[in-house]
């Protein structure tokens, strides 16, 4: 998984690995006029608690749930560093579902959240916990906030 092409919010072309290095990643789709967008508060602080021991988040942006990820590259980083402080990084926008799927999602959806299913992303701020080994540590559902005792026990298990 860490070899999976992807690009930066400004266009350069990485892979996940050379973007997180060893680190263990939480990758969530992220929109900027969603009603789960102050969520962006709890990712910044899990940067904040976390990104010395081995951790980052990644945010990837998309415009598939009801068009709330409408804004340019530009538009999108203005937003979340003057509104939130993101200092993680932003990928391009792209799609989670769909045939369009972004490669490294098409690895992502099979693995099972809590509740046991799997299948394409349900809406904005789903997350993805990829251990520093490159498998997939956990699935946690939009509604699980950053904050979120099996989400922090799960991180925190990737240290």
């Amino acid at each position: 998984m860490r070899d999976t092409a992807v690009r930066t919010l400004h266009g350069a072309e990485t892979t996940l690995g050379e973007l997180a290095g060893e680190k263990a990643v939480l990758l969530v789709n992220v929109a900027s006029k969603c009603g789960l967008t102050p969520q962006y508060t709890g990712l910044v602080e899990l940067q904040k608690t976390y990104g010395e021991r081995g951790f980052t988040v990644i945010g990837f942006p998309c415009n598939q749930f009801m068009g709330q990820e409408p804004g340019t590259a530009a538009e999108i980083e203005e937003f979340c560093a003057v509104t939130y402080g993101v200092d993680f990084p932003l990928l391009a926008k792209a799609d989670v579902n769909g045939e369009d799927r972004h490669p490294l999602y098409t690895e992502l959806v099979p693995t099972p959240a809590a509740d046991g299913t799997a299948g394409d992303v349900q809406w904005n701020f789903e997350k993805f916990l990829i251990g520093r080994d490159g498998t997939v540590a956990g699935r946690f559902r939009p509604t699980v906030t950053p904050d979120a005792a099996e989400l922090v026990a799960a991180i925190e298990a990737q240290l």
